[in-house]
């Protein structure tokens, strides 16, 4: 596998890196003590510019190539997740309840490895802006930094951004034209009845009743209403109601995940779903409340950034390991906001045999992150050469 040779000097100290990370995780916009060390390690390496406070705790920094040219964004997310660790690892996290279950870790030591490869060669032209990014499990951090001008500010005209991918193999790189991931919304059901005694049905106002006919009649949207060749899931993922057996309650709720690729689609699921809900309440005679949340739009790669993205990661890892049409899938991503405001590609690198994303026995392989430190590098040399 030809990693850069360079980066490949710098494996143990980028491992040192994310067991620190590892050990330390922050969440969301909380990521003071993580750009702490971010930005330490990027002034060692000697970057032109180092700008922090984006998006609270989010640092962009520069590194100027060999006369003029236009200047790409490489982005890394640096936020962990609320979630108690079981790895059982010497570097495991010291914060009781929080860990880095996705790989974030991995992705900022990824990013500096490049920076520190980058800064020293500079063999391309124009500007390579390092974007690390908090909060994109938790408050759509990528949104708040584009929101905040950080691509006009930085004249950014192409962003790129990999997410490791457990148990696929190890420095293998998928990727597709036009969407890759999913939007995602969610939608907070609160139903008020007339609660009473179990016995006595008749004296009250049932919201449970009333909640089992909109799950299942939500559960007829997608055969019934979205075109078949355009994915969508709509899962309804909680339920609560009642505390006792004998007990009809005054309320009840469920909470559902809305998942699609296309806005249309997407606005005919919110649409579909508050007329069910409306008119179910209607007939059982309760009051309903909807929390709708427009969360993170889908990611969709501009085909040829996808395409030139592919190449690069041909010549990291062969032509055997890269498949740039891998399809898309239902998880979701705020990369997507640089995509909609910047021309770019997102990629996934598999990173070996793991636990899933999320799992609180998951660990970033040490192994891929000179991998995908190379693809930053190579991709930035390639885009703009000298």
């Amino acid at each position: 596998m030809p990693v850069v040779n360079r980066i490949a000097s710098y494996a143990e100290e980028m491992k040192g890196w994310r067991r620190h990370l590892h050990a330390n995780p922050e969440l969301s916009f909380d990521c003071h003590a993580t750009a702490d060390f971010i930005a330490a390690r990027l002034a060692e390496f000697g970057v032109d510019e180092i700008h922090r406070g984006i998006a609270q705790t989010g640092i962009v920094a520069l590194i100027n190539g060999q006369g003029e040219g236009p200047t790409i964004g490489l982005r890394a997310d640096m936020d962990a997740l609320p979630m108690q660790e079981i790895t059982g690892v010497d570097y495991a996290s010291v914060v009781p309840g929080k860990m880095h279950a996705c790989g974030h870790d991995g992705h900022v030591t990824m990013l500096l490895g490049a920076a520190k490869y980058l800064a020293e060669t500079r063999h391309f032209k124009g500007r390579v802006a390092l974007i690390f990014q908090p909060a994109e499990e938790e408050g759509a951090g990528g949104m708040v930094m584009v929101n905040e001008g950080m691509m006009d500010r930085f004249a950014i005209q192409s962003v790129y951004g990999i997410h490791n991918a457990p148990n696929v193999p190890l420095g293998h790189f998928l990727t597709t034209p036009g969407p890759l991931m999913a939007s995602v919304d969610t939608a907070v059901v609160t139903l008020t009845g007339k609660g009473g005694h179990g016995a006595t049905p008749h004296e009250c106002i049932d919201p449970v009743v009333a909640l089992v006919g909109m799950v299942s009649a939500i559960q007829t949207i997608i055969p019934r209403n979205v075109y078949a060749m355009d994915e969508a899931v709509i899962s309804v993922t909680m339920v609560q109601a009642g505390t006792a057996s004998n007990v009809i309650p005054e309320e009840a709720m469920f909470a559902a995940t809305i998942r699609c690729f296309k806005p249309e689609v997407r606005a005919l699921l919110k649409q579909r779903i508050y007329q069910i809900v409306e008119g179910h309440a209607l007939a059982y005679n309760v009051q309903a409340h909807i929390d709708y949340d427009w969360g993170y739009p889908a990611t969709i790669n501009y085909p040829a950034n996808a395409e030139f993205a592919a190449k690069v990661a041909v010549e990291v890892s062969g032509d055997e390991a890269v498949n740039s049409n891998a399809g898309r899938e239902m998880g979701s991503e705020d990369f997507s906001y640089m995509l909609e405001a910047r021309a770019g590609a997102y990629l996934f690198m598999g990173i070996g045999p793991n636990a899933g994303l999320h799992h609180p026995a998951y660990n970033f392989n040490d192994e891929a992150a000179p991998i995908g430190a190379s693809f930053f590098a190579k991709l930035v040399e390639r885009a703009l050469a000298v």
